[in-house]
This record gives C-alpha cells, sequence and structure tokens, in this order.
C-alpha cells in the first residue's frame, strides 16, 4: 500500500501523479473501515480526500505552512497522512485519538477547532503573529472552511477582517453543495435587483428587439443570451462578495481533480494577499451510501461497511425527538408556536415537526446567535418561539439570551439537547457548561427532566409560564412511546420541586435524567436496610435550576446531611447555587454538604457510558459516593452494587 509509506506529510511529496490516486482510495477504505465500526463524521472527510493530498503535496506542513480545519470533523484524511494512522482505529474511543484536530494531540494540529467558523479567524491572528514577531517568512496559513460554516457570523466577521488587513492567508471554500446554495441565494438577490433595474431592462428590452429582428435565427440568438445570462450570474456572483471583502477570488475548481488543485495551488503560493479559492467537492465521495445519504453519513453512529445500514437501531428515541412529537400535539392547537433550529434539525428531532409544521419551522444554518435573536423577535411580536440547541452550540448566543431574550423578559422556550456528557465528539461538544451560565440570568426559568413524562410536563408548562424558558435533557435513549394529548399531560408550578422518598437528616438533591431514578432505585434498598428511621436518606427531584424555592430552603434547613447531584461542572452548578441560597436564608454550622458533578476540567471523548462511569455518575459509582457520604461506617450496613 502507498499509504504505508507516509510517516510524515512531506512524504507525499515523493510520490507520482498516478499514486496520488491511488493514495485516495486507499484513505478512504481506511477511513470507512474504522468509521464503520466506531462512527464518526465519515461524509465531510470523505468529501475532503484529494484536496488534502493536494495541500499536503504543494505545501511544507512539516516545517513552514499551516492549516486550519474548519469544525474539524473533516479531518480524517489529514490525521491517516499526518503520523496518526497507527492510532486511527481508535478514533473518538475513550484514550484514543480525537474525532477533531487537537494541538494537545499532534504537532501538526496548529489549532483546535470543533465548532464552526472558527478557522478565518484563528488564521488572521496567526498571520499577524507572524509578522509581528519577524517570521513574516515563516510559511502561509491556510484555512479550509465548509459544510455551512461560511455562513457562520464568525466566518464572516474573518474574512471582513482579513480582507482589511491585506495578510496573505489562504482560504480554501470546500463547497459540497451542501450549504452554499442558500448563502449564495441572498446575493443571487442582490444581482437580481441590479439586472431588473430600469436602465438594466429598458437596455434589455432594446437588445431583444434587435436579435428577434434578424432574419432566420433571431429567436434562437436571442434564448441562447438568456441562458448566457443566468450562467453569466450564478458564475459570478460567489466572487463578488470575496472581492468586495478585499479577497483575491479563484475558482470554483474541482475539488477531486488533484492535477488541478496542484495547479491551483501552485499559483496560489505566488501572490502574496488574501486568497480565497472556491473549490466544489461532493460530500461522502466515493462510497455509494454516503454520496446517496451524506446527511445521515455527516456524522453516524457504527454501520454495516458493506450495505451502509446502521448497526443497533431500535424503536427507542432521544429525549429531543419526544420533545418534538410532544411540541406537534401542543402545536395543533396553539398555532403562535414555531420550531427553531440552527442547522440540526435531524440532531435535535425536528425533522418530524417540520414536515407537520413546514411553515412554522425555521432552520437559521450555523448561526445560533441570530436564532436565539430570531426567536426573541418572534416573541415580541406575538409568537411562542422553541429553540432546539445543543448545550455546547448555545454557548454562542450567552448575549443574545441575556440582552435579547431576558432582558427583555420574552417568552422564548430554549430546549437544550445533548446536556451533560455528549460522548465521543469530546471536550468542544460535551454539554457540561449551560447550567454555570445560564443559571444566574434574572427572569430567566430554567428546569431539568427526571424523565420523559417530566419533560412534557415542561414543555406543556413553558406555555404558561409566558417568561423566558430554559429545558436541559442529556444525549442518551429513552423507550419509544405514542406522544400523548396535551390535555393529558399536567402542569409544574414555577419552582416546584418534587419529594420523591422523605428523608429529614439525610437528603440527596438531584437535577435530572438518567442519574435522579438511578438513585431513587439505589435508596429504595438502602433504606430498606437502614436501622431506623434518622439513617434513611431522602430524595429531593429539583426539577429547577431557576428559580430555587425557598419552600426547598425550608425544607432542607434542619438536614445534617445535604448532596446534590448534577451532570454540570461543579463551581457555579446547581449545588454551588443552592448552596449559595442556603447561606443567605439558614446558618450553615451543623450542615455537611456535597456536590456530585463533572468536577472543573474539560472532558474528552468516549462513550457516553463510560464517560459517565469515569466521572463518577454510573449506578457503581454514584452507590460508591452515596456509601461514603451517608451511612454507618460499619459494613454490614453498607449496600454493596449487584448488576441486574
Amino acid at each position: 500500500m502507498i499509504l504505508d509509506k507516509i510517516k510524515s506529510p512531506n512524504d507525499i511529496k515523493t510520490l507520482k501523479p498516478e499514486e496520488l490516486e491511488i493514495l485516495a482510495g486507499e484513505l478512504r477504505e481506511e477511513i470507512i473501515t474504522t468509521c464503520s465500526k466506531n462512527g464518526g463524521h465519515i461524509a465531510s472527510s470523505l468529501g475532503v480526500t484529494e484536496l488534502t493530498i493536494a495541500v499536503l503535496k504543494s505545501f511544507d506542513i512539516e516545517n513552514s505552512d499551516k492549516i486550519i480545519w474548519d469544525v474539524g470533523h473533516q479531518s480524517y484524511p489529514y490525521k491517516l497522512l499526518t503520523g496518526r494512522r497507527e492510532r486511527f482505529s481508535t478514533l473518538r474511543k475513550l484514550g484514543g485519538i480525537s474525532g477533531f484536530p487537537s494541538i494537545n494531540e499532534s504537532r501538526y494540529d496548529y489549532f483546535g477547532t470543533g465548532h464552526a467558523g472558527t478557522s478565518i479567524s484563528a488564521a488572521l491572528g496567526m498571520s499577524v503573529a507572524k509578522d509581528l514577531t519577524g517570521r513574516g517568512n515563516q510559511g502561509r496559513i491556510i484555512a479550509v472552511i465548509g459544510d455551512a460554516s461560511i455562513s457562520n457570523g464568525l466566518a464572516l466577521e474573518g474574512l471582513n477582517n482579513a480582507g482589511s488587513l491585506k495578510k496573505d492567508i489562504i482560504v480554501i471554500l470546500n463547497d459540497n453543495e451542501m450549504s452554499i446554495s442558500k448563502n449564495v441565494g441572498a446575493i443571487s438577490n442582490y444581482l437580481n435587483k441590479i439586472m431588473s433595474g430600469d436602465f438594466y431592462q429598458g437596455l434589455r428590452k432594446e437588445a431583444e428587439k434587435l436579435l428577434k429582428s434578424i432574419p432566420l435565427f433571431g429567436n434562437q440568438m436571442a434564448k441562447l443570451v438568456s441562458k448566457f445570462e443566468e450562467s453569466f450570474k450564478n458564475l459570478i456572483v460567489p466572487g463578488i462578495l470575496f472581492e468586495e471583502l478585499g479577497f483575491t477570488y479563484i475558482g470554483p475548481i474541482d475539488g477531486h481533480n488533484i492535477p488541478y488543485l496542484l495547479d491551483s495551488f501552485e499559483n496560489i503560493k505566488k501572490i502574496k494577499k488574501p486568497i480565497l479559492l472556491h473549490v466544489i467537492t461532493k460530500k461522502g465521495k466515493g462510497y455509494g451510501p454516503s454520496e446517496k445519504n451524506p446527511s445521515i453519513f455527516h456524522g453516524v453512529s457504527a454501520f454495516d461497511k458493506s450495505t451502509g445500514l446502521i448497526l443497533k437501531r431500535t424503536d427507542d428515541i432521544t429525549y429531543g425527538e419526544a420533545a418534538s412529537n410532544f411540541l406537534i400535539n401542543i402545536a395543533k392547537n396553539n398555532k403562535k408556536i414555531i420550531a427553531i433550529t440552527a442547522a440540526m434539525p435531524d440532531g435535535t428531532g425536528l425533522s418530524k415537526f417540520s414536515k407537520v409544521f413546514p411553515e412554522r419551522f425555521f432552520d437559521t444554518g450555523i448561526a445560533e446567535g441570530h436564532a436565539s435573536t430570531f426567536a426573541a423577535g418572534a416573541a415580541a411580536n406575538g409568537l411562542r418561539p422553541f429553540v432546539f440547541i445543543y448545550s455546547t452550540f448555545l454557548q454562542r448566543s450567552l448575549d443574545q439570551i441575556i440582552h435579547d431574550i431576558c432582558l427583555q423578559n420574552l417568552p422564548v422556550v430554549l430546549c437544550i439537547d445533548r446536556a451533560g456528557i455528549a460522548g465521543e465528539d469530546g471536550a468542544t461538544h460535551q454539554g457540561i457548561f449551560d447550567v454555570s451560565f445560564l443559571g444566574y440570568i434574572p427572569n430567566l426559568i430554567f428546569m431539568s427532566p427526571k424523565n420523559e413524562y417530566e419533560l412534557m410536563q415542561m414543555i406543556k408548562s413553558s406555555v404558561f409560564y409566558n417568561a423566558p424558558t430554559v429545558i436541559r435533557y442529556p444525549k442518551t435513549k429513552i423507550p419509544y412511546f405514542v406522544s400523548p394529548e396535551e390535555r393529558d399531560i399536567s402542569v409544574i408550578n414555577e419552582g416546584e420541586f418534587e419529594v420523591l422518598l422523605n428523608g429529614n437528616d439525610n437528603v440527596i438533591i438531584s437535577l435530572g435524567a438518567p442519574h435522579t431514578e438511578i438513585i431513587k432505585n439505589l435508596l429504595d434498598d438502602i433504606n430498606k436496610n437502614a436501622a431506623n428511621k434518622e439513617q434513611e436518606i431522602g430524595l429531593i427531584n429539583a426539577r429547577f435550576i431557576s428559580p430555587i424555592s425557598l419552600k426547598l430552603v425550608d425544607k432542607i434547613k434542619s438536614s445534617k446531611k445535604v448532596m446534590t447531584v448534577e451532570e454540570n461542572v461543579e463551581f457555579s452548578g446547581f449545588g454551588a447555587k443552592l448552596l449559595t441560597v442556603l447561606s443567605q436564608n439558614v446558618p450553615l454550622t451543623n450542615l455537611e454538604y456535597k456536590i456530585i458533578s463533572l468536577g472543573n476540567n474539560y472532558i474528552e471523548h468516549g462513550s457516553r457510558n463510560e464517560l459517565l462511569a469515569v466521572m463518577g455518575f454510573s449506578k457503581e459509582k454514584l452507590l460508591e459516593s452515596i456509601n461514603d457520604f451517608f451511612n454507618v461506617n460499619s459494613e454490614k450496613n453498607k449496600i454493596r452494587y449487584s448488576p441486574r
């Protein structure tokens, strides 16, 4: 295999043209094989295979040039060609290599990425640093951006700044036709406006009359000119935007034609100014199932390599799907309800809603900040927006949530998917900060359900609250159920907690699924073995992060030991907030208080169950924490974990 010869990026420079084509096939085979076992972002990586080869062939990534992969889910070929082939089978596994670029993983990963739109800004910063530190001849900085990332506000800000500073960065726009048409559409409207103006239309009519007056072929010539006009418009529109921003626009070119790519790169290297190379690629290229269904294979779990069928498919659904299904039932009787997402209709479970109510569903693209303010505007004018966004991506819209939604007390409902441990996508995608960065915002009602029924209660309740509301839920499957009608689901009063088990001296206050119900089962066994009532441990389902009811404070103020449990970082989380409220209302001199949380560090990749165990949230680990904090130290009173 030619891939066996590649020990470092510069080994590609020794390959002949025909060997480069063979190498592309070998890379695809390696990616397909590994992702069929591990899952991953297969379609995006298959689409940039030739592009990756051409970049490494043309530029000196080993010594001087630097490349940044936007989002980073398209970096699998790059990983294979930069010294990580031997570990590639560990992709996205606990202790293995990341599914995204990471500066801690390889010296060839010059900037860590995982969220969209960051590459151009980072590349510009690197270019400025290169010049100011006297390393002007260090090499070129290259940003590869695609898969809708170019429509992200940060990417456009970076383009604007880079063009004005005239730094010699290279932006490669990987256009796989999954998103660029929408972006170009808005610009195309601008050109259409010019073309529909009086001057242009008058000139067009006169030219058409002249052509049609020509004997025999006049009508055919008029039609030919009309077709040329449309082709010319489609060709020039992308370049207009980037040229106006200060970039030299080159393309579009075939992103799967290695000779074309190599020629283009050789020419580009001679130009010392901002360059944008527009390449056209096919997402999922080289693997039939991913070519036919690039959206499914954008991020996929394990699959049958020969057929492309997803393995281990069951009738289970996600919390997001359950939320969307119930929202459909509510929306049937409430025409003010709309649903919004930021480029994730499938991942958030809103696909079904979009089919039932297409006119009331809005996908803003990778623009979480815009989605939040868009929802605020809709709410300000009488609608009831439900915004479905992953926890990790919601971080990008904090200013809009504070300023545009909560400050104005607008009834926007944020449904936060992937709250807590998200799994194999790693540190950039774990939803472990939302309780902290949203929990202290005034006017905000913030909830976390213990199960799917309570999730539906919270969705229905949020309509009644008429206030900014957040509902967070984890990335985990639940059994499929037929979504009940709205009338069959009760409303939860604002701030109302739920006592699941009584206990006076010893109390656990748990927030969210699935650990609340896990703890309930554990305590049922523990309390059966308690020597007396004083040793029994109570359990409260907190439900609300904001507001924390003073009734809850009153309920636990005489307890001797209080433990809180939350799938969030410790500092400024729910446990810390509750402790603050307690300290403001009762003396804490006789209280022992313990917070069970996800700690205070970033959490790398692995399966959700593996990471929960590492972080102390498996059934066994939770039992150990409960025994250590509450139980009498005698061995006979300590309950042990036994799998059921």
